[in-house]
């Protein structure tokens, strides 16, 4: 298989950015790897990236490319910085970028399969909740999201405290407006999506990780508004030794 740094330009962000991506390769002679790809164009994921992290997290932190290197998977991971996959009202075009420009650039660069049932968006953090807004505003797209750890509940985490590190990042993101009832509220958009067309979700959340009550919130919300869509708890915190666990089995679980 290939691992690719894409530096390019991005016109929604106007400056140049970049990202990672996985590519399948049919391979013999590997020893302790076996490669896989097909005749036809590879499914792809989206796999999204937390607020600390860049383009290069997953693999760094993860075996993600010995996970996928069986699966003649390809896998594209962009960077967003703390945009929280956003058109921020003081910033970047973030979500005009992930939303279309991106799969644009990646179908232009590479060969891999527009087929709905051949696309897939997971993230972890803030990653999960972009692979959700992601899902739920554009459903035709996607045959499956994942979420790890996800901050599903970002209308309710403008209300409390800022982040000492970056004190005016909700400023900066959605500026004086009021999240909730916006198509950043994910609780919103499940209020408002009905379970006809959507792709399969699942999350996952560690139960000493401190947004579990975040997702527990969405997943009321899911089952209030009806939608199918599963809360996997378990041991483990908000950390890359629960990400890199739970990554595979994600993997394990969409549709190939």
């Amino acid at each position: 298989m290939a691992l690719l740094r894409c530096d390019f330009f991005s016109e929604a962000l106007s400056l140049s950015t970049s990202m990672s991506v996985i590519l399948p390769q049919r391979t013999t002679s590997q020893v302790g790897l076996a490669g896989a790809s097909g005749e036809e164009p590879p499914p792809v994921l989206y796999l999204l990236h937390g607020m600390s992290d860049d383009a290069t997290t997953w693999v760094r932190r993860t075996s993600l490319e010995r996970y996928v290197a069986p699966l003649g998977l390809a896998v594209v991971m962009p960077q967003v910085h703390r945009s929280y996959y956003t058109d921020e009202v003081y910033g970047g075009r973030f979500w005009t970028f992930l939303s279309e420009e991106l799969p644009a650039l990646v179908h232009a660069f590479f060969r891999v399969s527009a087929r709905r049932e051949d696309t897939f968006v997971a993230g972890l953090s803030m990653g999960g909740y972009g692979a959700f807004k992601w899902a739920l505003r554009e459903p035709w797209r996607f045959a499956a999201a994942a979420s790890l750890s996800g901050a599903l509940d970002v209308a309710g985490r403008t209300t409390r405290r800022e982040r000492p590190e970056d004190p005016r990042m909700t400023e900066r993101l959605f500026g004086d407006a009021t999240v909730a009832g916006t198509d950043d509220d994910l609780l919103h958009l499940v209020a408002g999506a009905g379970a006809a067309g959507l792709p399969t979700m699942r999350a996952w959340c560690g139960t000493e990780d401190g947004l579990l009550e975040d997702n527990r919130r969405f997943a009321a919300a899911c089952g209030t508004a009806g939608l199918p869509v599963d809360l996997l708890e378990g041991p483990g915190e908000h950390d890359w030794a629960y990400w890199d666990a739970r990554i595979v089995d994600v993997l394990d679980w969409l549709p190939l």
